[in-house]
Protein backbone atom coordinates (compact mmCIF):
# COMPACT_ATOMS: atom_id res chain seq x y z
CA UNK A 1 0.00 0.00 0.00
CA UNK A 2 0.98 3.54 -0.84
CA UNK A 3 -1.37 5.71 0.36
CA UNK A 4 -1.56 7.38 3.32
CA UNK A 5 -4.45 6.20 5.92
CA UNK A 6 -6.33 7.35 8.76
CA UNK A 7 -5.03 6.24 11.78
CA UNK A 8 -4.88 6.35 15.52
CA UNK A 9 -1.54 7.17 16.82
CA UNK A 10 0.66 4.70 19.13
CA UNK A 11 -0.60 7.29 22.09
CA UNK A 12 -4.02 6.76 21.38
CA UNK A 13 -3.67 2.67 20.91
CA UNK A 14 -2.24 2.58 24.35
CA UNK A 15 -4.97 5.14 25.92
CA UNK A 16 -7.36 2.20 24.46
CA UNK A 17 -5.43 -0.68 25.88
CA UNK A 18 -5.32 1.09 29.16
CA UNK A 19 -8.34 1.72 29.42
CA UNK A 20 -9.96 -1.68 28.38
CA UNK A 21 -7.65 -3.08 31.20
CA UNK A 22 -9.37 -1.08 34.21
CA UNK A 23 -12.33 -1.87 32.54
CA UNK A 24 -11.62 -5.43 32.64
CA UNK A 25 -11.89 -4.76 36.54
CA UNK A 26 -14.65 -4.27 38.64
CA UNK A 27 -15.41 -0.91 38.99
CA UNK A 28 -13.14 0.57 41.86
CA UNK A 29 -10.60 -1.78 41.64
CA UNK A 30 -7.31 0.26 42.08
CA UNK A 31 -4.85 -1.08 39.68
CA UNK A 32 -0.90 -0.13 39.90
CA UNK A 33 0.59 1.46 36.94
CA UNK A 34 3.25 -1.15 36.68
CA UNK A 35 0.47 -3.70 36.28
CA UNK A 36 -1.36 -2.10 33.90
CA UNK A 37 1.48 -1.08 31.65
CA UNK A 38 3.48 -4.26 32.11
CA UNK A 39 0.24 -6.12 31.18
CA UNK A 40 -0.50 -4.33 27.89
CA UNK A 41 2.75 -3.95 26.78
CA UNK A 42 3.18 0.14 27.39
CA UNK A 43 5.90 1.93 28.67
CA UNK A 44 5.12 3.27 32.13
CA UNK A 45 5.95 6.40 31.66
CA UNK A 46 3.91 6.84 28.63
CA UNK A 47 0.98 5.72 30.57
CA UNK A 48 1.70 7.67 33.55
CA UNK A 49 1.40 10.82 31.33
CA UNK A 50 -2.00 9.13 29.22
CA UNK A 51 -3.04 8.29 32.72
CA UNK A 52 -2.67 11.87 34.34
CA UNK A 53 -4.58 13.55 31.11
CA UNK A 54 -7.48 11.58 31.97
CA UNK A 55 -7.78 11.99 35.68
CA UNK A 56 -8.12 15.95 34.93
CA UNK A 57 -10.69 15.18 32.33
CA UNK A 58 -12.77 12.50 34.93
CA UNK A 59 -12.19 9.24 32.96
CA UNK A 60 -9.84 7.71 35.36
CA UNK A 61 -9.07 8.07 39.10
CA UNK A 62 -6.07 8.26 40.90
CA UNK A 63 -4.61 7.96 44.31
CA UNK A 64 -0.98 7.76 46.12
CA UNK A 65 0.62 6.57 48.81
CA UNK A 66 0.10 2.51 49.94
CA UNK A 67 -2.76 0.75 47.60
CA UNK A 68 -2.64 3.81 45.27
CA UNK A 69 -3.16 3.42 41.77
CA UNK A 70 -5.57 3.88 38.89
CA UNK A 71 -9.61 3.32 38.82
CA UNK A 72 -11.86 4.15 36.13
CA UNK A 73 -13.52 7.72 36.46
CA UNK A 74 -16.80 6.45 35.65
CA UNK A 75 -18.98 3.56 35.11
CA UNK A 76 -17.95 1.05 32.06
CA UNK A 77 -20.89 2.21 30.26
CA UNK A 78 -20.79 5.63 30.38
CA UNK A 79 -17.29 6.42 29.07
CA UNK A 80 -16.95 5.18 25.30
CA UNK A 81 -14.28 5.40 22.45
CA UNK A 82 -15.02 8.16 21.52
CA UNK A 83 -14.23 10.10 24.63
CA UNK A 84 -10.50 7.90 24.93
CA UNK A 85 -9.70 8.93 21.42
CA UNK A 86 -10.63 12.28 21.68
CA UNK A 87 -8.73 13.05 25.21
CA UNK A 88 -5.74 11.53 23.84
CA UNK A 89 -5.40 12.80 19.45
CA UNK A 90 -7.85 15.71 19.98
CA UNK A 91 -10.92 16.26 17.62
CA UNK A 92 -11.50 13.57 15.00
CA UNK A 93 -11.56 15.19 11.61
CA UNK A 94 -12.18 14.41 8.22
CA UNK A 95 -10.67 17.36 6.57
CA UNK A 96 -9.07 20.60 7.81
CA UNK A 97 -11.68 22.60 6.78
CA UNK A 98 -14.02 20.84 9.26
CA UNK A 99 -12.07 22.25 12.24
CA UNK A 100 -14.67 25.70 12.75
CA UNK A 101 -16.45 27.43 10.26
CA UNK A 102 -14.71 29.76 7.97
CA UNK A 103 -11.82 27.88 7.91
CA UNK A 104 -12.39 26.82 4.81
CA UNK A 105 -13.28 29.80 2.05
CA UNK A 106 -14.71 27.08 -0.18
CA UNK A 107 -16.72 25.23 2.44
CA UNK A 108 -20.02 27.39 1.24
CA UNK A 109 -19.83 25.66 -2.64
CA UNK A 110 -17.87 23.02 -2.43
CA UNK A 111 -19.28 19.66 -3.40
CA UNK A 112 -16.97 17.10 -1.25
CA UNK A 113 -17.79 19.72 2.48
CA UNK A 114 -20.82 17.68 2.84
CA UNK A 115 -19.16 14.68 2.41
CA UNK A 116 -16.87 14.88 4.87
CA UNK A 117 -19.25 16.16 7.50
CA UNK A 118 -21.47 13.09 7.10
CA UNK A 119 -18.43 10.75 7.18
CA UNK A 120 -17.29 13.06 10.34
CA UNK A 121 -20.32 12.66 11.97
CA UNK A 122 -20.87 8.79 11.09
CA UNK A 123 -17.30 8.09 12.63
CA UNK A 124 -18.13 10.32 16.08
CA UNK A 125 -21.32 8.13 16.41
CA UNK A 126 -19.96 4.74 15.71
CA UNK A 127 -16.90 5.40 18.17
CA UNK A 128 -19.57 7.39 20.55
CA UNK A 129 -21.42 4.36 20.57
CA UNK A 130 -18.83 1.83 22.09
CA UNK A 131 -18.22 1.90 25.75
CA UNK A 132 -15.73 0.45 27.70
CA UNK A 133 -18.10 -2.03 28.96
CA UNK A 134 -18.82 -3.52 25.34
CA UNK A 135 -14.91 -3.40 24.74
CA UNK A 136 -14.48 -4.83 28.08
CA UNK A 137 -16.22 -7.96 27.17
CA UNK A 138 -18.64 -7.62 29.11
CA UNK A 139 -21.72 -7.15 26.93
CA UNK A 140 -21.58 -7.87 22.56
CA UNK A 141 -20.77 -4.70 20.54
CA UNK A 142 -23.30 -5.98 17.57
Amino acid sequence: MNGKMLHITRKGDYAIRGMVYLADRPFGTVCLLTEIAADVNVSKALLAKIFQQFAKLGLVSSSRGAGGGFTLGRPTEKISLLEVIEAVEGPILMNRCLLAGGTCSRDTFCTVHPVWIEVQEKIRSLLGNVTLKQLAGEQSIV
